[in-house]
């Protein structure tokens, strides 16, 4: 990383003509390439110079002197220094475009598909409020703002629970109002925040790795139930029992209250044990008429509303006559196996995590469901000639792989099953692409839509449905 001359710090008249992932405008003045913060496609800056690194360079705003139709004034006071929620400078219908032209341009750039009949991006009703899940950390250093830094030092308050700031892990900014998830969240966060400094508890030090509080995670359901986790480090039981009794009385309507004692060196809690102060374990969700138990390690996504729209779409795809037998990879807790189980046959879920598939197995007696079965392992050691032979070829196979995509393994083994169709459901239109590039040796594209999980950010959901090129299959 380079310093930029003083004589050479400024760029003028700097159109911005895309969006990069971490919220920055992309630029280009000749032959250089300038990400720029805060700027939006469209807009007509004049740009600081901040860094030179290898490719591009790195600015800001010096002066805005044409705004983009695009642009719209962000609605969080926190916008800027928080991590989250980087496009909501952006506005929505912008959004959407550039979300619809980045899987566009992975899908051609890396899997050479042809674009020109893809279905346009489904939106999500929600752009605010739409979160079911927030997970918050306590840090002794606070992360200091620009306003912070012009008030006194002395006396300043350094406690704070929020989020991380960008590149920097032992940072916390302290967040007064989040736009994520609805009511109760906000006041239980900052009433927990407010109890803690009053009764004196220590904040986390990430760093030394000391203090009586670490997290606080915030699960609420489409059903109105609501989930509290507290997550303690070295608390003693008097502090515990306190804290829990002042959230029990002052929060009647939390359905699972629970805690977690965390000593450990990173914030996972899928290796802790759960402590049930008042309430249940679990909490419902409610989708398309059915139940889905959600435990405190249970994933689910985040975005109750969308999700069903994401696994309508999918089942639409898939096109189920009544008698398949679907494959359903990286089933997580069974959501997508049980929400299509009734259109089909029978669904085989396969997950790498265990109590994942504990999960899944619950969530189908729980609403009646017995043609399904579930099994955990890796997927490339699992899904063998072996397992295909004694659970049979499956018609459909519905994949939704974590962000890294599927292995080159499990590919292959798709090659050689050859389902009719693929439903390939994606959080990253890129690692799709690479994994669709391969399967295009036997499956031709037959329908692709984006769908937008989380506005305000650059993550978008992605369904591929693919067919089997029986010419193709025979060579």
């Amino acid at each position: 990383m380079k310093k930029i001359p003083a004589d050479k710090k400024f760029l003028n008249n700097i159109q911005i003509i895309d969006i990069a992932e971490e919220g920055k405008g992309v630029g280009k003045s000749d032959d250089l390439v300038i990400f720029i913060d805060k700027a939006v496609p469209g807009d007509i800056v004049d740009v600081e110079l901040m860094r030179k690194k290898k490719k591009f360079f790195e600015g800001r705003i010096h002066n805005l002197v044409k705004a983009s139709e695009h642009r719209t004034d962000p609605f969080c006071g926190h916008f800027g220094v928080c991590g989250g929620c980087k496009w909501q400078h952006l506005n929505y219908d912008a959004q959407l475009q550039f979300k619809q032209k980045s899987v566009s341009d992975a899908l051609q750039r890396l899997a050479k598909v042809d674009v020109s009949g893809m279905e346009p991006i489904l939106g999500s009703k929600e752009s605010r409020y739409y979160r079911n899940k927030l997970e918050y950390t306590f840090s002794d250093k606070r992360w200091l703002t620009d306003e912070d830094m012009k008030g006194d030092a002395e006396g300043r308050e350094m406690n704070a629970l929020g989020y991380h700031i960008p590149g920097r892990f032992d940072k916390i900014l302290d967040i007064d109002h989040c736009y994520l998830q609805a009511d109760p969240s906000n006041e239980i966060r900052n009433k927990v925040r407010d109890y803690a400094l009053e009764n004196k508890l220590s904040f986390y030090n990430l760093k030394n790795h000391e203090g009586a509080l670490r997290n606080l995670i915030i699960r609420t359901a489409s059903t109105g139930e609501l989930m509290l986790i507290v997550v303690f480090a070295y608390a003693d039981e008097d502090q515990i029992s306190a804290l829990m009794e002042y959230l029990s009385g002052e929060f009647p309507a939390i359905n699972s209250l629970l805690y977690i004692i965390n000593q450990k060196r990173n914030d996972t809690i899928f290796d802790q044990d759960i402590h049930v102060f008042k309430g249940e374990d679990h909490i419902f969700e409610n989708m398309d008429g059915l139940k889905f138990k959600i435990g405190p390690k249970s994933f689910y996504q985040t975005n109750s509303e969308q999700a069903f729209e994401l696994y309508k779409i999918a089942r639409d795809f898939a096109d189920f006559k009544g008698d398949e037998l679907v494959y359903d990879l990286y089933t997580g807790a069974g959501t997508i196996a049980n929400f299509v189980a009734g259109k089909v046959k029978k669904v085989v879920g396969i997950e790498y995590v265990p109590t994942a598939i504990e999960d899944a197995k619950i969530n189908s007696a729980i609403n009646g469901i017995n043609n399904t079965v579930f099994f955990a392992g890796d997927m490339k050691d699992i899904l063998n000639s072996e397992f295909i032979s004694t659970h049979g070829k499956p018609d459909v196979v519905i994949t939704d792989p974590p962000r890294a995509g599927m292995h080159q393994d499990v590919v292959e083994r798709l090659l050689e099953m050859e389902a009719e169709k693929i439903v390939y459901v994606s959080c990253n239109a890129a690692t799709q692409a690479r994994d669709i590039a391969l399967l295009k040796e036997k499956y031709e594209i037959v329908r692709i839509r984006p769908v937008d999980m989380f506005p305000h950010t650059q993550h978008v959901e992605n369904v591929v449905l693919l067919k089997l090129n029986k010419t193709q299959s025979e060579e």
